[in-house]
C-alpha cells in the first residue's frame, strides 16, 4: 500500500541541520485521517481505502454523504480521498486513524495540490515571452505576444498555441521531496522545498 495522508499547507520556514546548513521547508499539518470505507476485490473489483480529513458539521454535507458517514459511524469530513492498495488487502478497518507516524525523516514523498490562481494573465507572465522591441515608435508592443501565424491559410489558430489566458489553479504534483522532520504531537511534517498551493490549501502526501 502507498502511504497517503491528506493535510493542510501552513506555510514555509527553515531549520538548521547538525552541520549548521539552513534547509528551507514547507510546514504541512498532515492528518489525522479516518478510514471511511474499505473496498475489496470481491465487492468492488479492486482493493482500496477511502480516507477522510477535517471534521465538519453534519449539516454541511449532502444527505447521501451524511448517510455514507453514518454507515461508517464516523464524523462528517470535508475531504475524501481513495487510496489504491497494492498486494493482498490491508489490515485497516473502518474507523481506524492514519496519522503522521507513517512517515519518518528522510522519506522520499510526492506532494499534490492545486497551484495558486493568478487570474487572466498575458503571454509574458504566463509563458515567459520576451515581448516586443521599443524602437521605431512601438510604444505599445512591449508585452505583446507578436504574430500567431494565421494567414489566409490555415485561417485559424492551432490548438495549444501559447497565448494569454487563465493562469494557475491547476493540479500539480511535485515528486521526490524529502521529509526533514516529523512532529507527531502536533501532526506536523516538515518537507524540504516548496509544495504547490496557497496557505491552508489541501495537499496530498504520498510515500511509495
Amino acid at each position: 500500500m502507498s502511504a497517503v495522508l491528506l493535510g493542510k499547507k501552513l506555510g514555509m520556514t527553515s531549520i538548521f541541520d547538525e552541520t549548521g546548513t539552513q534547509i528551507p521547508c514547507t510546514v504541512v499539518e498532515a492528518g489525522p485521517c479516518t478510514v471511511i470505507q474499505v473496498k475489496t476485490r470481491d465487492n468492488d473489483g479492486y482493493d482500496a481505502l477511502q480516507i477522510g480529513y477535517e471534521d465538519i458539521p453534519d449539516k454541511k454535507v449532502t444527505k447521501p454523504l451524511s448517510g455514507h458517514f453514518k454507515k461508517a459511524n464516523v464524523k462528517a469530513k470535508r475531504h475524501l480521498e481513495e487510496v489504491r492498495l497494492e498486494g493482498d488487502g490491508t489490515d485497516k478497518k473502518i474507523g481506524d486513524t492514519i496519522d503522521v507516524s507513517i512517515f519518518a525523516a528522510g522519506d522520499s514523498v510526492s506532494v499534490s495540490g492545486v497551484t495558486k490562481g493568478k487570474g487572466f494573465q498575458g503571454s509574458v507572465r504566463r509563458h515567459g515571452f520576451g515581448g516586443g522591441v521599443r524602437t521605431h515608435g512601438q510604444s505599445d508592443r512591449l508585452r505583446a505576444p507578436g504574430s500567431i501565424g494565421s494567414s489566409s491559410y490555415p485561417s485559424r489558430v492551432f490548438k495549444g498555441m501559447r497565448m494569454a489566458g487563465r493562469m494557475g489553479g491547476n493540479n500539480l504534483t511535485v515528486r521526490n521531496l524529502k521529509i526533514v522532520k516529523v512532529i507527531p504531537e502536533s501532526n506536523l511534517v516538515l518537507i524540504k522545498g516548496a509544495v504547490p498551493g496557497s496557505i491552508n490549501g489541501l495537499v496530498k502526501i504520498t510515500k511509495k
